[in-house]
């Protein structure tokens, strides 16, 4: 698209002073017509739309106030409803005091809330005990409430109806209950609006709790169920704090634009009633002061208008040429100006576009690259006029055979490439042998007979390219394969011709082996406390050492894995692997390494707990390190995951941290034990102040969110030194150890080396 640009500059350069003017007026005039459009319709709706806002914000401001009102509800019976001696006496089971019930409940917590009606019901909904005005009052006083409490109950072990967030759940006795950051149980909760006697009332369920004893909570507390009509009281003081004038009680929506409502509706959505109030009106005064410039300004726009009439007439005509001068330079921009033909930057938007828009897995997209054989040999010797018309009869003899959809295309002088869809090799056999069809009979050319050859390479995607530069490449391969065989033939792209795809599949094939035949090894790099010099822990390293290629860096096959969907069983051996190593290191703590496409695997949390089981192993000896591309996204389901490692006993750790774009907001996202400094941090930090600077404030972060430092690639005693200087707990790298064998660990722990092994700090 650059061609096209700068083509079109040229053209607009041809006419700019001829219509310069004339586009200036058009400009200002459209302008003109736009904001005055704008402004008009601004003046003309002014009225509505400045009232319906003060009326959506009113309902809006009274719907958040009802929510206020019903959470103040709530709140203020949670700190009645806490108490160990009330569960004991009417908390749990039928048997209930019913004098404590009446004197505490009824009595003074129904006098405290203002309550029209208190009942007092089990886990399930069944009624223990009714109040009516502050007197206990019949069972059949709750028949009417006694369906919605039962549509309410389930909701109250849901996230919605606890009072906080889960830290962690625990049992007791045949009760699990959920548990809050500050170690205390969280509430279970619910209000809403209800219809109780013909008249709309609040609603809310609260299960009561023990206030210090919660071994009390050894089965599911009974529930307080209080209603709190919407009378004129309670409407007033809502109205005072709302500011809405007369608010009032309506069985059916407001009439007309003197007065707003907000509509009543309880869990089933049904509508109980309608809170109206008179809205505040802005509107006339707004449209009172606007309309002389209204006026004013659609004077001066009609005497613009009218002087540039006639210069948008003529601006419009001049755009009109230039929009098709335009048009004619893209066009020439992207095909061949002898045939007609797309070029090769139309030819690959083409082949891009067929690419994206396949209509099924398994349809390919075929690529036929061909030349003629020794055709500068034909220009040189009889014309260049000659060759030309070769390639025009030469393309004639193509679009006979072309079916729709196909792609014909000029890349260069005599190089063509014929685009299909297809199934791939079959598609690819029957196009290139038609194309040496097309020259089986010699040309005939300003009455000379010329016998004309062609070589041809295919390739087609996605099957053997992932994209339109790879299949062009790899049809290219192919033509010159097809050339040093002898020419006039065509020839498939295959792997062999590709010695990079070629390594790429024997590589994958021998990982996919060694995981199998359990080829690969573990080493173990000890982290260093930086307090005393003791090994506090060791990392997991996965070795791969190829009986042919020797040493193989995990840098070159961890991303293999991953590309290759080894991940999941590449993570599985590691683990397996690491937990039964693990025995023989007495207590030590381990760090392994988890790749994102491990964690998000469909079946990883249930692979871990089966191989937990198997090896019988503590998860609180291991921690999991997780790099940014776990946490990309944010999304619930891995939050959860980590969340769920955590609940199981592994610590997790953020490794490579400040490489990058969002490391501090993932530190908001999820509480992490630990925080790896990346060794990009510690390479360079003799020299480098802000390296030391920025250590400095990472490991101040990390100490205010209460998570420990370790500080990766410390290889010389002068980084130590910084590093320990800028107050870093932890330190690994080769200046203390480099990587061990299990039996390197194993005898390290023997010689008691982790207690007495000491540095110069």
């Amino acid at each position: 698209m650059f061609i096209v640009d700068r083509l079109a500059q040229k053209f607009r350069g041809l006419v700019r002073a001829e219509v310069g003017m004339r586009r200036a007026v058009l400009v200002i005039v459209v302008a003109l017509a736009t904001f005055t459009a704008a402004l008009v319709g601004a003046f003309l709706h002014a009225t509505r739309t400045a009232d319906e806002a003060i009326r959506d914000s009113e309902r809006q401001l009274l719907e958040n106030h009802l929510d206020v009102t019903l959470r103040g509800l709530l709140e203020t019976q949670a700190i009645q409803l806490s108490g160990d001696e009330g569960l004991r006496k009417v908390g749990q089971g039928p048997a209930i005091d019913a004098a404590w019930a009446d004197a505490n409940l009824g009595g003074f917590l129904g006098d405290t809330v203002d309550a029209s009606a208190m009942y007092l019901v089990d886990p399930d909904g069944r009624l223990l005990r009714a109040w009516a005005q502050r007197r206990p009052a019949p069972a059949a006083h709750y028949q009417a409430l006694a369906a919605e409490v039962r549509r309410v109950v389930p909701l109250l072990d849901t996230p919605a109806g606890l009072s906080g967030p889960v830290r962690t759940y625990r049992q007791s006795g045949a009760l699990r209950w959920a548990f809050g950051g500050d170690g205390r149980p969280l509430r279970r909760w619910q209000g809403r609006i209800v219809q109780h006697d013909g008249h709309p009332a609040l609603m809310t369920v609260i299960a009561l709790l023990p206030d210090h004893d919660y071994r009390l909570l050894r089965q599911a507390p009974n529930l307080l169920v209080t209603i709190r009509k919407l009378d004129p009281a309670l409407l007033a003081r809502i109205g005072e704090a709302t500011l809405l004038q007369d608010l009032r009680l309506d069985a059916a929506p407001p009439s007309g634009r003197t007065r707003n409502g907000l509509a009543l509706v309880d869990s089933t959505h049904r509508e109980l009633a309608w809170l109206t109030w008179r809205p505040h009106v802005v509107g006339p005064l707004l449209l009172a002061r606007t309309t002389p410039l209204l006026a004013g300004y659609l004077v001066f726009y009609c005497l613009v208008l009218a002087i540039g009439l006639l210069a948008i007439r003529e601006a419009i005509h001049v755009s009109r040429e230039l929009a098709a001068s335009e048009a004619r330079a893209q066009h020439n921009a992207l095909h061949d100006p002898l045939l007609g033909l797309p070029n090769r930057t139309h030819v690959m938007q083409r082949l891009t576009s067929m690419l994206a828009q396949r209509r099924d897995d398994g349809e390919q997209v075929v690529l036929a690259f061909f030349d003629l054989d020794r055709f500068k040999a034909i220009n040189e010797t009889v014309g260049h006029h000659v060759g030309d018309d070769i390639l025009v009869q030469v393309v004639d003899r193509l679009r006979q055979t072309l079916r729709p959809g196909d792609v014909l295309g000029r890349l260069a002088s005599d190089e063509f490439v014929v685009v299909r869809m297809g199934d791939g090799r079959a598609t690819a056999d029957e196009l290139g042998r038609a194309l040496m069809q097309l020259f089986t009979e010699p040309f005939r050319v300003f009455g000379q007979t010329v016998n004309v050859t062609a070589s041809c390479g295919l390739s087609w995607a996605p099957e053997q390219a992932p994209d339109a530069k790879t299949v062009l490449r790899n049809a290219d391969i192919a033509l010159f394969e097809a050339k040093a065989k002898g020419r006039a033939r065509y020839r498939r792209f295959t792997a062999e011709m590709d010695a990079t795809i070629r390594w790429r599949r024997d590589m994958e094939a021998e990982l996919r082996r060694a995981i199998a035949c359990n080829h690969l090894a573990m080493a173990y790099q000890p982290i260093v406390n930086l307090a005393d010099g003791s090994i506090a822990s060791f990392e997991a390293l996965v070795r791969w050492t190829h009986p042919e290629r020797g040493e193989i860096s995990p840098g070159t096959f961890v991303p293999l894995a991953e590309q290759a969907g080894l991940m999941p069983e590449l993570g599985d051996w590691v683990l397996r692997r690491v937990f039964a190593d693990s025995h023989d290191f007495g207590t030590a703590e381990i760090s392994i390494n988890l790749s994102p496409l491990q964690i998000v695997a469909r079946d990883f949390i249930a692979t871990l707990r089966r191989l937990l089981a198997e090896e019988r192993v503590d998860p609180s000896r291991f921690t999991f390190e997780i790099t940014e591309g776990v946490l990309l996204d944010r999304s619930d389901r891995v939050l959860g995951l980590l969340g769920e490692l955590q609940d199981m006993g592994f610590r997790i750790a953020l490794d490579d941290f400040g490489t990058g774009y969002s490391s501090l907001a993932y530190l908001r996202t999820f509480q992490f034990d630990r925080i790896k400094v990346d060794r990009s941090f510690v390479q360079g930090i003799e020299s480098d102040v802000d390296a030391q600077s920025i250590l400095r404030a990472i490991v101040a972060l990390g100490r205010t969110l209460r998570m420990k430092v370790v500080a990766e690639g410390v290889e010389t005693l002068l980084q130590q030194q910084l590093v320990h200087a800028a107050g870093c707990q932890y330190v690994q790298g080769f200046l203390y150890w480099r990587a061990l064998t299990p039996e390197q660990v194993v005898s390290l722990l023997a010689t008691d080396r982790v207690q007495t092994y000491r540095l110069a700090v």
